[in-house]
């Protein structure tokens, strides 16, 4: 997907719904992990010895603090459509986003919306990948709950990184009421997706990529990564099966200046907002 970097303001798409999502059929949960897919979730020797951490991974870690059941009501549109909640742990901002579809899809109003709340601890903003949101749609739809709990979203790149966090493809997320890795096994299951468990801070990565890839990551806060490939079996199967329902892959992150010729890529048409009588794209400067 191209787009456009910029910082410090807002970036205004006048595109009036991008229906792009990350699945288009129900993304099916994946069984419990059993034999060398279970062994391979085991934590390391270091916490070997933990069993907060096995039972993290085996889905049974306790549901409080961040993790606490919501007592809001699902929040829906006119049409009765449940609509994406996010509420983001460290700005303690919230925002309800109406979907196009059942499939997610938002217009471009919401998604500048999207990029604001997501903004990285630095105030930075970046474009947030439509099919990101949709995504993390499904996730809240699947599991029937309120909101979803942003713990990060933008983060600005470091020289060499290769983090989806800075190209608007990732958020790490909990799931109020809902086990981390019971998460996890349903967003396995969409293709082309990134799912990382990290059992100290509990919470899950989940992305957009064109190759999907599972990992567990024991690390805590401000630690280095201790990151560790899991369950390339299910990614491969999870890819191929996205392809059998006639999903599409996801492309390879590219940067560049004209939403027009992204849309263009994808075979698809720009559709003009109500009042935009130019034709033109109306961009302005904006983690």
């Amino acid at each position: 997907m191209s787009v456009t970097i910029v910082r410090g303001a807002r970036l205004v798409r006048p595109l009036a719904c991008l229906a792009i999502v990350a699945t288009t059929a129900t993304v099916p949960a994946q069984p419990p992990a059993k034999g060398r897919a279970a062994a391979s979730l085991a934590p390391p020797k270091a916490h070997a010895n933990s069993a907060a951490a096995m039972a993290y991974m085996a889905g049974k870690q306790p549901l409080v603090g961040w993790h606490a059941p919501s007592e809001k009501a699902v929040a829906r549109d006119g049409n009765g459509r449940a609509m994406l909640v996010l509420s983001t742990i460290n700005h303690g901002e919230s925002l309800a986003l109406q979907a196009c579809s059942d499939e997610g899809g938002f217009s471009s109003v919401d998604l500048d919306r999207a990029a604001h709340l997501l903004r990285a601890y630095t105030g930075d903003e970046h474009p947030i990948d439509p099919r990101t949101l949709a995504f993390v749609y499904r996730i809240e739809t699947h599991f029937g709950v309120p909101e979803i709990r942003v713990v990060s979203g933008y983060r600005v790149p470091k020289p060499g990184s290769r983090s989806n966090h800075g190209k608007g493809r990732a958020m790490d997320l909990v799931v109020p009421g809902v086990a981390d890795e019971e998460v996890a096994r349903f967003a396995r299951g969409a293709g082309f997706a990134g799912v990382g468990v990290y059992p100290t801070s509990q919470f899950v990565h989940v992305d957009i990529r064109p190759r999907s890839y599972f990992w567990v990551d024991y690390s805590g806060p401000h630690m280095k990564n201790r990151e560790r490939g899991i369950m390339a079996d299910i990614a491969a199967k999870s890819d191929a099966d996205a392809l059998a329902r006639g999903e599409a892959a996801i492309e390879a992150f590219g940067v560049g200046t004209s939403v027009e010729a992204a849309l263009r890529a994808r075979g698809m048409a720009r559709v003009a907002a109500p009042g935009d009588g130019s034709g033109e794209e109306d961009e302005d400067d904006e983690n």
